[in-house]
């Protein structure tokens, strides 16, 4: 013991209450654990209980032609734009080239891209999000993404499925004449 150190009962009792052992130290760091360890298991069971709602939105169903080829109900000017009527809706998720691209190239890329398109929504209906009111692009067409519900109930969509084919980008790349 240290000289001038206090004597006793009272004074071990304080020195324990000052430093706690190593074992009260390592109870309470596994306290903070637990709790959050009950946290995690309360969202997971949550989320287990109540899932997300499926998504919904407008169905469509073919065929989806290619615009200029007579009169269609939906038409594909290119390979991320529809035509349904008198609205124009620009399909999200990704970036096809545009048919009357800066080099032969990309035009050639542009027309694989629209006939992707037209492949895809003839294998069945599928659905446009965005409700009765859609964000607009600068060019006031419909921002909406395209997706159907596969037999197997798995989601097929639009987006993952032209990046796929290799006809889209997703990020935004718009040169299509230097690669």
């Amino acid at each position: 013991m240290a000289p001038g150190a206090a004597r006793g009962p009272a004074a071990a009792v304080r020195r324990r209450l000052a430093a706690p052992p190593r074992a009260l130290a390592r109870m309470r760091a596994w306290r903070w654990w637990l709790v959050l360890a009950a946290i995690l298991g309360g969202i997971a069971a949550l989320r287990w209980l109540w899932p997300a709602a499926p998504r919904t939105g407008e169905e469509l169903a073919g065929p989806v032609a290619v615009c200029g080829g007579g009169r269609a109900a939906i038409c594909a000017p290119d390979g991320d734009t529809l035509i349904i009527g008198q609205r124009r809706v620009r399909l999200t998720g990704y970036n096809a080239p545009e048919i009357a691209g800066a080099c032969a190239a990309e035009r050639q890329l542009a027309l694989r891209a629209r006939g992707d398109l037209v492949a895809w929504t003839a294998r069945g209906p599928f659905l446009l999000d965005g409700g009765a009111d859609p964000p607009r692009d600068i060019y006031g067409r419909e921002l909406r993404a395209a997706w159907r519900i596969g037999p197997d109930g798995r989601e097929d969509d639009l987006a993952e499925a032209m990046i796929a084919a290799g006809s889209a980008r997703a990020d935004g790349d718009r040169d299509w004449c230097s690669r």
